[in-house]
Order: structure tokens, then sequence, then C-alpha cells
């Protein structure tokens, strides 16, 4: 199991972009810490997901 945002997920073995994807997450308006390092965004194709990994996922919103 992977932690995102503090709860349990079944997503070991898919791709940062693959889980992503899935959850409906635009990778332009997001960043992604996983186990306690920023993640690049170009390097989201690349890293596989593996049980233990924590995720913390932050969207930015606009406003004023």
């Amino acid at each position: 199991m992977v932690l995102i945002n503090g709860k349990p997920a079944d997503v070991s073995g898919k791709t940062l972009r693959e889980y992503l994807s899935a959850a409906a997450y635009d990778p332009t308006r997001i960043a992604v810490e996983r186990n306690g390092e920023i993640v690049p965004k170009a390097r989201y194709d690349s890293v596989l997901l593996s049980d233990g990994d924590s995720l913390e996922i932050v969207s930015f919103v606009g406003g004023g």
C-alpha cells in the first residue's frame, strides 16, 4: 500500500504519472512529494510507486 495524502491506496507498481492520470490530477497544477522529497515533473514517468511509499500531493489555487 502507498499512503497518498494520509490515505492508503493500492497503487504499487504504477508510475507516478499513471496514478496521477487515473486520479484526474492536472500535472501542471500540482506538486508531489514522495517520501519527503519533491519529485520533479520530468520524473513522473520514471518514478515507480512501491509498498511503503508516502505521497503528498498539493494543488495550486489562484486567488487574490
